[in-house]
C-alpha cells in the first residue's frame, strides 16, 4: 500500500473514530441519570474489546502486509481515536477534586478491569 495513501487513510480513520466516540458518549450520557461518567467508561471497554478482536484477526495472517496495514488503519487510526485515555483520566481527576474519592477509584479501576477484560475477551474470540 502506498505510504501516503496509508497515512491519508489513518487520519481519516482517526478522525471518524473521534466521531464515534462524540456520538456513543452522546447517546450514553444522554440517557444516564448517575452522576457517573458512564459513556466514557462504554467507550472505552468497546475500544478494547474491537482491539483485542483485530489484534487476534491480524495474528492469524502474520507476514501479510495487507494485515498489517489494516491493524495499523484500524486499531491506531480509527481505535485511536474512538477510544479516550485522557478524558477518562480527567474525569477520575474532577471526581478527586469534589471529594468523590470512592467514584474515581470505582471509575478508574473499573475501566482498567473491564478494558482488560474485554480485551482479552476479543482476543480469545477471534
Amino acid at each position: 500500500m502506498n505510504s501516503i495513501f496509508s497515512f491519508l487513510l489513518l487520519v481519516v480513520c482517526g478522525g471518524l473514530g473521534a466521531v464515534c466516540r462524540f456520538l456513543v458518549d452522546s447517546a450514553i450520557n444522554k440517557r444516564n441519570h448517575l452522576k457517573f461518567p458512564l459513556g466514557t467508561i462504554v467507550v472505552n471497554v468497546t475500544a478494547c474489546f474491537l482491539l483485542g478482536l483485530l489484534t487476534g484477526i491480524v495474528a492469524a495472517r502474520v507476514g501479510s502486509d495487507v494485515a498489517v496495514a489494516v491493524k495499523l488503519i484500524l486499531g491506531t487510526g480509527f481505535l485511536g481515536g474512538y477510544s479516550t485515555f485522557s478524558t477518562a483520566s480527567v474525569e477520575g481527576f474532577r471526581q478527586i477534586q469534589v471529594g468523590h474519592y470512592g467514584f474515581a477509584l470505582l471509575h478508574t479501576g473499573g475501566m482498567l478491569i473491564f478494558s482488560l477484560i474485554a480485551g482479552l475477551f476479543g482476543l480469545f474470540l477471534a
